[in-house]
């Protein structure tokens, strides 16, 4: 298979599950050096307390064809960030592709629970664990990946940028996590352009993550059985599909047209031609506005 990033390496801040394992295995596939970071090891589990490990996630990259490393890091921690770095620096000597897909707040959040009500304390350590993890991370590594031309950071977030504005998002802290992120890809466009980087915030549409499929009680092998309860799920798609979408980022040297640009991954797959695991190609934000908020019935024809 042909590897474009083969002389590439990356570094995926929040891999050790989700969108941020799916984006390091298909850096991985296309033939990037891939440092993965996160809290829960083969060690120790974070307070998530779940089966997936970091170094799970390295040998998936490596197995994919590239070459992956695991390097356990709280990304809260700044001078854990800064040897993180130097590490990368002092092994590669640069750095091409930053992916912040640090998130951590799964339990959290509490849904349309308004901000008087809703646990204090869990809000705001779901803002430090969004938001301020991204700026510590973006703080340290930066200077590496301006080092060379033509880097790129990838912003993780849920939502583009049109529907965010729009649409209230889960609850106060989830919503303002969200936003933070895709302004975070804006303001970094606008910092990193002139010094020859890009910047972009991305969104995958209903990912099949690890712990969705847990929460609906399936399998990547039979998640058609949710339909039943969750019609909608229909337009979900797996987290290697936005790692497609990232892979498209950093192998396209024209990337710096998205500078700033909030990007999802099913508009994506139409501009670079790449397909989901199982060939489609889901418009999950498309969907979102024309079916499922439009309260219409689940009907994906014509969006995957």
């Amino acid at each position: 298979m042909p590897q474009p990033l083969k002389d590439k390496v990356a570094l995926v801040a929040g891999a050790t599950r989700g969108a941020g394992r799916g984006i390091a295995v298909e850096l991985g596939a296309a033939g990037a050096t891939v440092y993965v970071t996160g809290r829960s090891t083969r060690a120790g589990r974070s307070e998530y307390d779940r089966p997936e490990t970091l170094e799970d996630t390295a040998d998936l990259v490596t197995a994919a064809g590239g070459h992956g490393l695991a390097v356990p890091t709280d990304h809260l921690d700044p001078a854990q960030v800064r040897t993180l770095v130097d590490r990368v620096a002092d092994e590669q000597g640069r750095l091409d592709v930053l992916v912040n897909d640090i998130w951590g707040g799964e339990h959290l959040f509490a849904w349309d629970a308004p901000v008087w009500e809703h646990d204090l304390d869990k809000g705001l350590r779901l803002l430090r664990l969004a938001v301020e993890t991204h700026a510590i991370t973006s703080h340290h590594a930066l200077p590496l990946l301006l080092r060379r031309p033509g880097g790129l950071v990838v912003e993780m977030t849920d939502g583009t940028d049109a529907y965010n504005r729009e649409n209230y998002r889960v609850s106060f802290f989830y919503d303002l996590a969200k936003t933070s992120v895709l302004r975070m890809a804006f303001a970094l466009g606008h910092e990193l352009g002139p010094r020859g980087a890009t910047a972009v915030a991305l969104t995958p549409g209903w990912m099949r993550s690890e712990i969705m499929l847990d929460t609906f009680g399936v399998r990547e092998e039979n998640w058609r059985d949710a339909l039943d309860r969750v019609p909608h799920f229909a337009i979900s798609e797996t987290p290697r599909y936005v790692g497609r979408a990232v892979a498209a980022l950093a192998a396209d040297p024209e990337v710096a047209r998205w500078n700033g640009r909030s990007l999802d991954a099913g508009s994506l797959a139409r501009t670079y031609d790449f397909t989901d695991l199982d060939g489609s190609r889901p418009d999950a934000w498309r969907y979102l506005v024309e079916v499922q908020d439009a309260g219409k019935p689940a009907d994906v024809t014509g969006y995957r």
